[in-house]
């Protein structure tokens, strides 16, 4: 697993960079770890080693979205840290008990993407500007329903799950990429998730971490730019009836 620094607060940890990476991210606290998402299978002893080596107890796992890719190793991970409270959004809660239902008012398109249904039982479930040690939760479905970013509000960092992807440039969720098609064909609503990505955009981060690929440093141009290719695509979809 590839280890990289970004800033003094985060670190991030990646699977396959290659070829389809897979990203989790720990943010540093004055006395502890957070880990938010999880990767696939496997990935449980090398988010442990990393927090070793900074000397720090994970406290708390934090999940952005219930996809398979994000939440693949939480029981390996709760398993190995029984007292670390497990967080995720009330919503997206009911996906990883394997409930598939929406609520009335939301869009009642089909949930989309690899779903996993774990023994783990969060421990806190959050929603829109709710603080978890120094993240704000930023709601930002579009990708799941119940899908959440975080920022850091000591330095702007904004971890925004899979609301972006970086791998093969910049998009928005739902936005296909043909070297990386995988988030938008996992992607449940588009127009949410470019409604989402407008609400991410506005808080102005001054770095962007993302579920696939790199992150990047003063992403406003970009984000930018991929809202607008996002809309364009939106605004076509709406006018066929797709």
């Amino acid at each position: 697993m590839r280890i990289t620094q970004h800033g003094e607060y985060l670190l991030q940890l990646t699977r396959y960079p290659r070829v389809f990476p897979v990203n989790c991210y720990l943010v540093r606290e004055a006395a502890s770890l957070t880990v938010i998402d999880c990767g696939i299978p496997g990935s449980a002893p090398a988010l442990l080693d990393a927090a070793r080596t900074l000397g720090l107890p994970i406290e708390r796992i934090i999940l952005t979205h219930a996809h398979y890719d994000h939440v693949g190793s939480l029981d390996a991970l709760h398993q190995l840290l029984p007292e670390a409270q497990v967080i995720i959004s009330k919503r997206d809660a009911r996906f990883l008990r394997g409930d598939m239902s929406l609520d009335p008012d939301q869009p009642q398109a089909k949930p989309r993407g690899s779903f996993l249904t774990v023994a783990t039982q969060p421990g806190l479930l959050v929603a829109d500007g709710e603080r978890i040690g120094s993240l704000q939760v930023v709601a930002a479905p579009g990708h799941t329903p119940g899908h959440i970013a975080l920022l850091d509000t000591r330095d702007q960092t904004l971890i925004a799950g899979d609301a972006f992807q970086t791998r093969a440039g910049l998009a928005v969720s739902g936005t296909l990429k043909l070297w990386f098609p995988f988030p938008a064909m996992a992607t449940w609503h588009r127009p949410s998730a470019l409604e989402s990505a407008r609400r991410l955009q506005a808080l102005r981060p001054v770095r962007l971490a993302v579920g696939h690929g790199e992150v990047l440093e003063s992403p406003q141009a970009d984000l930018e730019q991929a809202i607008q290719v996002a809309a364009q695509e939106v605004e076509r979809s709406q006018l066929h009836g797709a």
